[in-house]
């Protein structure tokens, strides 16, 4: 996967209305002769298309249509900061995260806006951006892309024209809306968490108008009817949404907040066939019986065809699943939706790639019936110029966290395991400890099944590299 963003070019889309006609675009629905078969077959490719559009402004809306900072929401402009990591009960988002504390924030870019964080000294960080169409930018702050020094970004809009001022790097988006997902590093101890915490309350939104000058957010009044639930799981939404409702927001946010990028131009031809046009309404009704009938289940047709799709964002390696290639995805729809719908919105691999695997070595489930080791030979630990560690879920509805007498939720480097004799390095999952002395190097698992997850912060891109594949994950080894 081409690791520079993929080029949107609001010009290019205002272009392709106005020569619509060379797609098709203007002519009758019936007029296209479409066979039932052809009709499903266009519009499968269209709710793939626009199924991380719709993921994305669903969960824009759920975070940010709020009055007051509470939970995970807050109002547009404001910044959620999580103080702690979760403890063993949550059960919140699945596959909680045990390395970092998080800071995120919705924008609204009709008018620019600036965000400024401190110096950030030698500390893991990654202020992740994402665009309504889930597309992660290359420039996202980090320790990777601009060190740790503080700092002040310009963001704007696909129709922005303006001068950027002095001191501030400027970010061009490509949609209205934009999320910071930020995550600062922190080992869990209350001492580091003040640290964090002080850097968080340091992170700063403002409009352009205001910067430089005294500011105080205000929340926009609350919307009381977004047109969808405001607490369902946004594939519930989406799939409540039926084939209409789907098709209208994805016009409407097309037309306005999120331009289509100049290479969609073919897919967007086809989706005009049967009525699907930026800023028109789509009336199911108007097509064909035959036509409306092939359509009836589309939400769920297509949602399987997603869902079968799984293996195309990775590959198994040793029994882990690794995905790679996120955050860009060109013209590849299918492969944006997968990630949309099991991992939204998924870090590009040059931050952060996360191998998980739910098997042994012979390919039987891991269970903690049972005791496992991963080891890792001499020298050749996760190769990493962030950090590295290994969160253990159990499998319950979703990802957890497994509660333990040590409250013990990741292994990594922070805990000093003990290397063998010969340099190598033996990590033990299972649900009983393995002893005093081989604790540090204990992962507890729970009694049932469970899946253990390695976090490769800023993973290194030349050999060894997980990126390249010179670079393994070793299998789990079952021990008894």
């Amino acid at each position: 996967m081409n690791p520079t963003r993929r080029s949107f070019v609001y010009a290019a889309f205002v272009s392709i209305l106005a020569t619509a006609s060379c797609f098709g675009l203007t002519l009758p629905v019936k007029a296209q002769a479409l066979t039932p078969a052809e009709a499903q077959q266009i519009a499968t490719d269209a709710y793939v298309y626009g199924y991380s559009l719709i993921t994305t402004e669903v969960t824009r809306v759920q975070m940010s249509n709020v009055p007051k900072i509470q939970g995970f929401t807050a109002p547009m402009g404001q910044f959620i900061n999580v103080p702690r990591y979760p403890p063993a009960d949550y059960r919140g988002v699945s596959a909680p995260n045990a390395d970092t504390l998080y800071s995120v924030a919705w924008l609204d870019l009709a008018e620019p806006q600036v965000f400024s964080h401190p110096d950030m000294g030698d500390r893991f960080y990654l202020f992740e951006l994402t665009d309504l169409w889930m597309s992660d930018l290359p420039s996202s702050p980090s320790k990777r892309t601009a060190g740790g020094k503080a700092a002040s970004y310009l963001f704007t809009g696909p129709d922005w024209k303006g001068t950027v001022p002095k001191g501030m790097k400027h970010i061009p988006v490509a949609t209205r809306y934009l999320v910071i997902l930020g995550r600062t590093y922190a080992d869990g101890k209350d001492e580091d968490y003040k640290i964090v915490n002080g850097l968080q309350t340091q992170l700063s939104i403002v409009p352009l108008s205001a910067a430089g000058k005294p500011y105080s957010p205000v929340a926009l009044p609350v919307n009381p009817n977004p047109g969808f639930s405001m607490t369902d799981k946004p594939q519930t939404v989406i799939i409540d949404m039926g084939t209409e409702g789907y098709f209208n927001l994805m016009a409407k946010l097309m037309a306005g907040a999120a331009p289509p990028p100049a290479e969609d131009a073919p897919i967007l031809g086809r989706m005009a066939k049967i009525g699907i046009v930026p800023g028109k309404p789509f009336e199911l009704s108007k097509l064909d019986p035959a036509i409306q009938a092939a359509l009836k289940d589309l939400p769920q047709v297509a949602l399987k065809k997603i869902e079968a799709s799984q293996e195309i964002v990775g590959k198994t390696v040793n029994g882990w699943i690794v995905w790679s290639g996120l955050g860009a995805y060109g013209t590849d729809y299918m492969k944006r939706a997968v990630v949309a719908a099991f991992g939204w919105p998924a870090n590009r691999q040059e931050d952060a790639v996360y191998p998980k695997t739910e098997v042994d070595s012979t390919g039987q489930k891991l269970s903690g019936a049972n005791k496992y080791t991963l080891t890792f030979a001499k020298g050749e630990t996760p190769p990493v110029n962030g950090f590295w560690s290994i969160t253990m879920y159990m499998i319950d509805g979703g990802w957890w966290f497994v509660p333990n007498a040590l409250n013990k939720f990741t292994v990594s480097p922070r805990d000093n395991p003990k290397p063998n004799a010969d340099g190598s390095l033996t990590l033990y999952f299972q649900n009983e400890s393995p002893g005093p002395d081989k604790e540090a190097n204990w992962l507890p698992a729970p009694k049932g099944d469970f899946v253990p997850m390695m976090r490769m912060y800023w993973p290194k891109e030349m050999p060894p590299s997980i990126i390249d594949g010179s670079w393994k994950p070793p299998a789990v080894v079952k021990v008894n």
